[in-house]
């Protein structure tokens, strides 16, 4: 039996935004409180959000998981998470990508098995940031944590290579919904609709 735990990444520092991210609102919505929403959908046995410092918007069915100083962006918040989960995978969203639907999310979650988790690909470039991970996981992100490259990009590809995640080509008609936005104008809907997403984390 596989069980699930849920982690929101709402640690980015939203330079270019201008204010918090997380607090933006977007579909009469704001952003943390959507994203979340489609992560209890899933039926996660615990909901995490990781972030650099503490929000006034935190709800209280969410346990706070705070960056440890020198804070490596979206991996130190996945490592922490893996370190506190009791599950079997990790599903991960991040604040800034609201054009994932829970049917998105859903479906990616069909697709793990046990001891292995599932990352979107668009073109040669992973979608950490919307992706379900094994436990097994747990060790490949703590020592790129310890260590000195912080890439995403080559954790997916080790994982990938030891068998712990299998990569799920996007079809082009749902490449939209894996971007992130970083401005104010980014938020429109179709706005490059057929262009990869901008991806956060030194990815």
């Amino acid at each position: 039996m596989i069980t699930l735990t849920a982690l929101l990444l709402a640690g980015g520092e939203s330079r270019r935004m201008g204010r918090d991210k997380a607090a933006v609102v977007f579909r009469d919505e704001p952003l943390w409180r959507r994203q979340l929403r489609i992560l209890r959908d899933l039926g996660p046995e615990k909901v995490f959000v990781s972030a650099r410092t503490e929000s006034s918007w935190l709800p209280a069915d969410t346990e706070l998981l705070l960056d440890e100083p020198p804070s490596r962006g979206p991996l130190s918040g996945l490592t922490k998470a893996f370190h506190q989960m009791q599950t079997t995978h990790l599903v991960a969203l991040a604040v800034d990508m609201p054009f994932v639907t829970r049917e998105q999310l859903c479906f990616l979650w069909t697709l793990a098995s046990e001891g292995r988790g599932v990352v979107p690909m668009i073109g040669e470039r992973a979608e950490p940031l919307a992706a379900v991970y094994p436990v097994e996981a747990t060790v490949d992100f703590a020592a790129a944590l310890a260590g000195t490259d912080f890439s995403l990009q080559r954790i997916i590809r080790k994982l990938v290579a030891d068998e712990k995640v299998r990569l799920y080509a996007v079809p082009v008609k749902d490449e939209h919904l894996y971007r992130s936005v970083n401005e104010p104008d980014d938020f429109k809907e179709g706005r490059f609709p057929n262009r990869p997403p901008q991806n956060v984390g030194g990815l």
